[in-house]
């Protein structure tokens, strides 16, 4: 008689954004959790909640082979802390009750959105382990709210974070620089953790002609470009990006674009109205499909962080420009992962973080340069490779096959 087939592993993810949600975190969940499915036959599940634009979606739906439950919670404006908070804490309740009535998953993975949900993916008491897949390290990331300190939350969230680094049966850090953060401040073991950079889609995103529809659109095309893709928060030097734009406004081949949504976003343009800066200007988000063309609209890409954030958040947005193969500046700190990459590719340009003058005079320096911008950018594409969706999520069913026995 035949063996009798292995069912597939089940696992389960908990985290606040998924599909519809536009943010970076929620779309990279929705990529992995669908070709864990399609590509390495697992059984997933995702206990999310329902998109902060307010739309209702059902209860419990199945898109892609993956079975969504949407915890029930609030979706106020995510712009102060209140209303935050509070989509936070509905969310968790109403997914920790979910996760006591699940059937029970051989492997549970919490996300940091919220940080405290990872206590949900422990009460449903997966058979084989928790894992832990850090997108952010709190308390220090919960520093960048400019409408709320506390030390008792802070406190609370690090000896979560220490429980849940302990008690995970393996930890997914997004670079070398976040995983020693979690083993000096949060006590991580080494052994347990294993380093998986997100991705981007190398097969949907790649180098494309500057003269495209979305250029054309838009008018873009007869202008040197400088695009920052994404969410507009708290945890960029943005506010150094419009005092860039200020010290360029005599350049009007320069045209600096904001493409996203977030907490920043009504300030900066508010800054820039009140500047009169006839060079900067703001666009929504796009629709996944169309990332190649807003890309390849661009000369070159900004990616920022706030100094003493290096570690613990590592900026999504450097993989789709790596795909794009375009050329980009990093204005991050010498030990985050963006310039460890960046050195180690010679894929952009590494300026100090909040140094505006710095940052314009790179920009004109890339501008007045094409050469160095081409193969600037034909590196990046090549760096991509290492980062395509295909080999990363292959690294993450390495992790819950281990997990789960399976290996």
């Amino acid at each position: 008689m035949p063996a009798p087939a292995t069912a597939p592993l089940r696992v389960c993810y908990f985290n606040r954004s998924y599909w519809p949600d536009t943010g970076a975190t929620g779309q990279l969940l929705t990529e992995l959790a669908e070709d864990l499915v399609a590509v390495h036959g697992m059984a997933v599940t995702v206990v999310t909640g329902h998109p902060i634009t307010g739309e209702q979606l059902p209860g419990r739906e199945t898109r892609n082979g993956v079975e969504i439950v949407r915890a029930a919670g609030t979706t106020f404006s995510q712009r102060r802390f209140a209303g935050r908070a509070t989509n936070y804490l509905t969310y968790f309740l109403s997914a920790l009750w979910a996760a006591v009535r699940l059937p029970r998953q051989d492997v549970t993975v919490a996300l940091t959105d919220p940080p405290i949900i990872g206590l949900a993916a422990l009460a449903a008491r997966p058979r084989r382990g928790m894992v832990f897949f850090c997108q952010d390290i709190f308390p220090e990331v919960a520093g960048l709210l400019a409408d709320f300190h506390s030390p008792m939350v802070n406190a609370v969230l690090d000896r979560l974070n220490r429980l849940l680094v302990r008690r995970a049966a393996r930890v997914v850090a997004l670079g070398d620089t976040m995983a020693q953060r979690l083993v000096d401040g949060k006590g991580a073991r080494p052994s347990t953790i294993t380093v998986i950079h997100n991705w981007a889609d190398t097969e949907a995103i790649v180098p494309a002609d500057k003269h495209n529809v979305f250029a054309a659109a838009h008018g873009l095309g007869d202008r040197f470009v400088v695009l920052h893709a994404g969410n507009i928060g708290h945890s960029q030097n943005l506010d150094a990006v419009i005092e860039a734009a200020a010290h360029l406004r005599a350049r009007a081949d320069i045209l600096f674009l904001f493409i996203g949504d977030g907490n920043r976003r009504p300030a900066l343009e508010a800054a820039v109205v009140e500047r009169g800066l006839a060079n900067v200007r703001f666009l929504p988000f796009q629709p996944r499909d169309q990332l190649r063309w807003t890309y390849a609209s661009s000369d070159v890409c900004l990616v920022s962080l706030k100094p003493g954030l290096a570690g613990y958040i590592v900026p999504s947005k450097l993989y789709p420009i790596l795909a794009a193969g375009r050329p980009y500046l990093a204005a991050v700190e010498p030990s985050s992962e963006v310039a460890a990459l960046t050195t180690a590719h010679g894929s952009g340009v590494l300026t100090t973080p909040g140094d505006a003058g710095e940052l314009a005079a790179a920009i004109v320096a890339l501008a007045d340069d094409p050469a160095r911008r081409l193969a600037m950018g034909i590196r990046a594409r090549a760096a991509s490779a290492l980062f395509a969706r295909d080999r990363q999520v292959a690294a993450h069913a390495r992790v819950l096959n281990e997990v789960g026995g399976r290996c």
